[in-house]
């Protein structure tokens, strides 16, 4: 018997092996499945899925044997990696002088037949090979040589698949890990600017409050300038945390929720200082829903048709309807509708149609753009249908 030499770069195999991950894994059909085939098509009781690390020959998929190893000295396919262009084929091991006194041949399970393809990465070191063996002498036809060949190429297809996943999964982890690490600095730095803000805010107030007789009229204008800022800066903060947060949302479980009740909060979160009519349109008394996601849509429209309405009772409709596979909602208005160029526009970030809302706040244009983050990412589209005078209908869906 002569050992198998170690391939020529044999440490940079050997860290290419490591990457799949593959060592020591449990069983697979879809492996099983082609160690089958193999033994059907080339006519042998025996085949294997094998890798070679430092020390032994280890068997992914084992057709025909209970084995899950070898040691590497007496590994059939530690000699078929050296030859990984070509099938390495023996007809006979008790007349070969590198494997006639192999164990493997004079004991269980008695190989006297061995043919191994190698299975090469794209960089084209071997990992291992697809063999099949039998326990007396054969010999493989052309077509069978193909056949086990394009087996194997369906065996390193798993494994490029199975890489691949796993490497999507370790990017997917690092950018969760990333997102709450960037989720935990906005709300630090969040509550950071908003103390700042809300102090030069109120002492700009107090200041114009008691000195106002004794300032002239720029210096009182300078002030409100600071307090507008310092609104529009929180305002800012706001719709940016909001927006970070709405993956955070999303995952909340989903509850029955009463219309009417679910309705009467929202009117109640701004009926105390608007002239506000909010009139539910549903056949619907109940649904299930993730209600913190889609409150949050509610309010920032109902708000939105609050901010931008140029009536002096402000006029809202919800509407609530269902389809077998989803909940559809509209939020009606009464304002000056929306020119049907904008309308796309409106929901993307930091894009701003109005130079300010009724009370004069300019907007950050990031409420919307957060409403149909959260709703496409609950399977759901939106839309809006506006002419310019006639109010606008918000529209969207949300998968049941």
């Amino acid at each position: 018997m002569i050992a198998p030499r170690e391939h020529k770069y044999e440490k940079l195999r050997l860290k290419n092996l490591d990457s799949y991950d593959i060592l020591d894994t449990l069983q697979e059909a879809d492996y099983d499945n082609i160690t089958a085939i193999a033994a059907e098509i080339c006519n042998t009781p025996i085949a294997l899925v094998s890798f070679i690390d430092d020390k032994r020959q280890w068997f992914k998929s084992h057709y025909g044997i209970d084995e899950t190893e070898t040691p590497k000295e007496l590994s059939f396919c530690a000699h078929a990696i050296n030859d990984e262009n070509n099938i390495f084929i023996i007809q006979d091991t008790r007349t070969d002088d590198r494997f006639k006194n192999n164990p493997l041949v004079t004991d269980n399970p008695k190989i006297v037949f061995y043919a191994g393809v190698p299975l090469k990465s794209a960089n084209g070191l071997p990992l291992g090979t697809l063999c099949v063996l039998d326990n007396k002498p054969n010999l493989l036809s052309k077509g069978q040589q193909k056949s086990l060949m394009a087996l194997s190429n369906q065996v390193m297809n798993l494994l490029e698949l199975r890489k691949s996943k796993s490497s999507l999964n370790k990017a997917l982890s690092a950018l969760e890990e990333k997102n709450l690490e960037l989720e935990r600095f906005a709300f630090i730095a969040a509550h950071d600017l908003k103390s700042p803000l809300l102090n030069i805010s109120s002492l700009a107030e107090l200041f114009l409050e008691d000195y106002k007789l004794q300032i002239d009229t720029d210096g009182i204008e300078l002030l409100e300038m600071i307090i507008k800022s310092s609104d529009n800066l929180k305002e800012l903060i706001n719709g940016l945390l909001d927006y970070s947060k709405s993956d955070t949302i999303l995952k909340h479980k989903k509850s029955d929720i009463n219309l009417n009740t679910m309705v009467s909060e929202i009117e109640g979160l701004f009926n105390y200082d608007h002239n506000l009519s909010l009139v539910l349109n549903s056949t619907l008394t109940q649904i299930v829903i993730n209600k913190t996601a889609v409150s949050h849509i509610l309010i920032n429209l109902v708000s939105n048709a609050i901010k931008y309405n140029d009536k002096s009772e402000v006029k809202i409709e919800l509407g609530i309807s269902e389809t077998p596979s989803h909940y559809e909602f509209y939020v009606k208005d009464n304002g000056p509708g929306i020119d049907a160029k904008n309308h796309s526009k409106i929901f993307n970030i930091f894009e701003k149609v109005a130079k300010q809302d009724r009370f004069g706040r300019e907007g950050n244009g990031i409420g919307l753009a957060t409403v149909k983050k959260i709703v496409e990412k609950l399977d759901g589209q939106i839309k809006v249908e506006s002419k310019l005078g006639n109010g606008a209908t918000f529209i969207f869906t949300i998968e049941k």
